[in-house]
């Protein structure tokens, strides 16, 4: 499908990611492309419909604003999937969680951007010395709130389809997996809920209670790697950038 694939290069090499990526395309015939970030932001990558393409979250929207792709909103809880949190999770902004800290009414809370673009670092807020690690950030900005729990275990499933293709520990006790059920049937409760993109990635923990509870999901075409296979990976990133490219297609195609 794919003639070239165009791999974001930061400083003097690849990281994880984009080193599994060419690995693929390399071994398939397929020409890759380094490229830098002010190349995404001069518009000067030659992209198409049969351009692959991978990198940072700033670099993949700047990509679709070329190609004219619409953004994917983000969608770190999915609503079908709520009921797997095991934890309150809610939504304010960041001046809603800095007046409940100086106010007192706010105990440990795990905060983190709801925006697509990250301007700080999702972590634990205890009291209003924390707030330091915001540093400019707009008080205005969206977030999610989560009460605070104490994870035995974190693994990522990554997933095209309805398929888990792998299931990668990243933190935590790897002998304390979460239950195959519980993530085979959220995925596919995903899909059915119309909400899911073809191909993404979707973390899971186990709680000290052994339940096992969603961490957060995440988009496809910008996915963090840990010990995945290079095709496995490979696969989630090629399903997910055919979807997008797909997608602006047929609604190019009603609107001529």
């Amino acid at each position: 499908m794919f003639r070239i694939a165009f791999l974001e290069q930061r400083g003097n090499g690849l990281e994880v990611e984009e080193r599994l990526v060419r690995e693929v395309f390399e071994s398939r015939g397929i020409p890759v492309e380094l490229y830098t970030r002010k190349r995404i932001e001069r518009r000067n990558l030659p992209l198409d419909a049969h351009a692959f393409i991978m990198g940072t979250t700033p670099s993949m929207h700047g990509a679709m604003k070329q190609l004219g792709i619409e953004i994917p909103a983000p969608n770190d809880y999915p609503q079908a999937l709520r009921h797997l949190l095991h934890r309150r999770v809610w939504s304010a902004t960041l001046g809603d969680i800095e007046r409940a800290l100086y106010e007192g009414r706010q105990g440990p809370v795990f905060v983190k951007p709801a925006d697509r673009l990250k301007t700080f670092t999702g972590r634990v807020f205890e009291s209003p010395a924390d707030l330091y690690f915001l540093g400019r950030a707009s008080r205005q900005q969206q977030v999610w709130c989560s009460e605070v729990v104490q994870w035995r275990s974190e693994f990522r499933a990554y997933v095209a389809g309805e398929k888990v293709l792998a299931l990668d520990h990243y933190q935590g006790d790897p002998e304390a997996r979460p239950r195959m059920q519980v993530i085979e049937e959220a995925v596919a409760a995903y899909r059915r809920s119309g909400e899911a993109p073809s191909a993404y990635g979707i973390d899971f923990g186990v709680l000290p209670s052994g339940e096992t509870a969603l961490v957060e999901a995440n988009d496809g075409y910008s996915l963090g790697a840990y010990q995945v296979a290079a095709p496995l990976y490979a696969e989630v990133l090629l399903t997910r950038w055919a979807e997008l490219l797909a997608k602006h297609k047929a609604s190019r195609d009603l609107g001529a």
